[in-house]
């Protein structure tokens, strides 16, 4: 029998699983007309700021996530904990988010489990990849075993059969960060396309974007195709855009940028035992405030705490 959709929580009101979320991601992940990015978000703030910079969509990162939380990104964070806090960055913005959803969490099972909790939470898609558990994030070391084609294929059909079409499911390849070659990478694709993956993720650690746009040469869009280029920065955005990819991820961005904000403001603080010449470097008290929309709270009060 397949899932069918919770109804909406009260306090999510327009966010949880409307359609249109979903048709929002869509359109940006699934179609090579134009090329679109992903922000990185990890928390509500994060989300809230992305939106207001202007991006069209999120990107809930597993590292980014993991960091906040103070864990590795290697499944130390439990998926329990990366719904709670997709459901934060779902309440925080009006955008759709992409989750990125490792593994799955182990096997076609545990995979579903997730992503009918992530459907719950209000998440638009998510991004499975075929890592075995428990994954290590793909720039460190060398030891990246891959998970057995026609297995991560049936995690693929199981999420299929259980969300359908209230999420994205992008399937995501670790061939080449495992070492395996580009023939294996196109392999995978062709498998997890007959799956039923609506787009593919190729993931490369090289400096350059040679490896990534070899797989996309090879691949001729049969499904649309997503990047991650936090490893090959440098490569100009409109080599994307000739290439016909259809989504670029900035995956972790935010959450690099506030780990060297809070570095030098702490360090700053503990050298002089001031935060006077910190001041002007931070975020005022009262941009907080108008992110996190006070001005809404105060004309609530107005409203329901006035006596009649």
């Amino acid at each position: 029998m397949q899932y069918q959709p919770q109804s909406v929580r009260p306090n999510a009101g327009h966010q949880c699983t409307r359609p249109s979320s979903v048709e929002m991601l869509r359109a940006q992940v699934c179609s090579n007309d134009d090329l679109s990015f992903l922000m990185e978000a990890h928390d509500g703030l994060s989300a809230t700021i992305a939106q207001r910079s202007g991006f069209k969509g999120l990107w809930a990162s597993g590292l980014s996530i993991a960091s906040s939380l103070g864990y590795r990104d290697a499944n130390e964070a439990s998926w329990t904990q990366l719904v709670q806090s997709v459901e934060r960055i779902v309440d925080s913005t009006d955008l759709p988010v992409l989750v990125d959803g490792d593994g799955g969490f182990g096997n076609f099972n545990n995979a579903r489990l997730l992503t009918r909790k992530l459907h719950q939470a209000g998440a638009a898609g998510v991004s499975l990849e075929d890592s075995c558990f428990p994954k290590m994030n793909s720039l460190i070391g060398e030891r990246h075993p891959l998970a057995d084609i026609d297995e991560f294929a049936g995690r693929l059909r199981a999420v299929k059969d259980t969300v359908a079409e209230h999420l994205v499911l992008v399937a995501r390849i670790e061939a080449l960060i495992a070492g395996h070659g580009l023939n294996e990478a196109i392999l995978r694709a062709h498998a997890y396309a007959e799956a039923g993956a609506d787009a593919i993720l190729i993931h490369s650690r090289k400096s350059t974007a040679y490896e990534m746009l070899s797989f996309v040469s090879e691949w001729r869009n049969r499904l649309p195709v997503v990047i991650v280029p936090t490893t090959y920065y440098r490569t100009p955005v409109s080599t994307f855009r000739d290439a016909g990819i259809s989504t670029v991820i900035w995956a972790n961005h935010s959450m690099r940028a506030a780990a060297a904000a809070m570095r030098r403001v702490c360090d700053s603080i503990a050298a002089h035992e001031s935060v006077a010449s910190i001041e002007s470097h931070i975020a005022p008290v009262s941009e907080i405030f108008e992110l996190l929309r006070y001005d809404e709270l105060a004309l609530a009060e107005k409203r329901y705490l006035q006596p009649r």
